[in-house]
């Protein structure tokens, strides 16, 4: 079976600067053909991904978070758990689980940094998209 649907989880934490890779993501795959899903935050999504690949109905599935540092070095520890999490996903239920977590170390909320973030997220969510178009046309043509 062919599948034309994507599924893309948000996290709502800096929503605004986040919602801007489903803009990018839907330039390329048309927003008829992905299914949003929203999380309170990075770490919530492995688990939703993990539940929406395993339905089957998904030919891919993109995670959108930016992971800020506040001070306290928790960002490192939840970046890389939710990355882990999402690889782990993917693997388990056999469906492409892309990443776009972003971390940067040098972030400030100022409308400088923030317009510069809402910028890279598009096309972050562009390459999600070319990402997720090409390991499925690779998958099809393997199976074939």
């Amino acid at each position: 079976m062919t599948h034309t649907r994507y599924a893309f989880i948000k996290a709502n934490w800096h929503a605004d600067i986040v919602a801007r890779a489903l803009d990018g993501f839907c330039e390329l795959i048309p927003a008829d053909q992905v299914d949003v899903f929203d999380v309170p935050g990075a770490f919530e999504m492995p688990l939703l991904a993990r539940d929406l690949a395993q339905t089957g109905r998904y030919t891919a599935v993109a995670a959108a978070a930016f992971v800020v540092d506040g001070g306290i070095y928790r960002h490192d520890f939840v970046a890389q758990a939710v990355v882990d999490g999402l690889m782990r996903a993917g693997l388990d239920a056999g469906v492409p689980v892309l990443s776009i977590s972003l971390t940067p170390h040098q972030y400030q909320e100022t409308r400088h940094h923030n317009e510069i973030f809402r910028n890279h997220f598009v096309e972050k969510g562009r390459e999600a998209a070319r990402a997720a178009l090409a390991i499925a046309e690779t998958r099809r043509s393997i199976a074939a």
